[in-house]
């Protein structure tokens, strides 16, 4: 975001984007850019071990291939999916969404403390929160 100068904005917050802006480097992009143009920020996102996938609603559903949930998202509604029939589109899609870890999420906000949501005593989503002090 080269319009905006460093530590443009009071506060940036972001709620379940970071594992939709692409690759492991994009993300980091992302989270640099929020700790730059960022006097405070919160951003949170799904943990990617926990059991029910938050898109597609369906247990352990992340860690089928690629092309098997690109195969069902083609064929059936799944989640908060409608069904999309052309599979290129469908892999597409599955793609894009790219779950992380507490420690890759860690990894992106360096100095930024960690809150965990928690569901049933499983880390459901964590925040990352920094400039606060």
């Amino acid at each position: 975001m080269p319009e905006f100068g460093d530590k443009s904005f009071d506060v940036v917050f972001s709620n379940s984007v970071i594992e939709h802006v692409g690759s492991y480097r994009d993300q980091r992009r992302m989270a640099d850019e929020v700790m730059r143009v960022g006097r405070r920020w919160f951003v949170q996102t799904p943990n990617k071990r926990f059991p029910l996938e938050p898109h597609f609603l369906l247990p352990w559903f992340q860690y089928l291939p690629s092309g098997m949930r690109a195969w069902m998202v083609s064929r059936f509604d799944v989640g908060w999916y409608k069904r999309i029939p052309d599979y290129a589109a469908a892999k597409a899609e599955v793609d894009s969404i790219q779950l992380l870890t507490r420690e890759k999420f860690v990894s992106l906000f360096p100095g930024s403390k960690l809150y965990v949501e928690k569901l049933g005593g499983l880390a459901k989503s964590f925040v990352a929160y920094g400039g606060w002090d």
